[in-house]
């Protein structure tokens, strides 16, 4: 069994839109270089930078 890791010991980089700092997760994991926005949110509105 894998072993399980603490939330801060878990890759972040910040949103190209908002430039808040989020984490890996596992859904990202085969790209997580090509990950670029926090949200559908942000990534919608990626020409709005605020």
């Amino acid at each position: 069994m894998p072993k399980m890791r603490r939330k801060a010991d878990l890759p972040s980089k910040p949103c190209a839109t908002c430039g808040l700092p989020f984490t890996w997760r596992k859904k990202w994991e085969r790209d997580w270089d090509s990950v670029k926005y926090c949200s559908d949110r942000c990534r919608s509105g990626k020409g709005k930078a605020q």
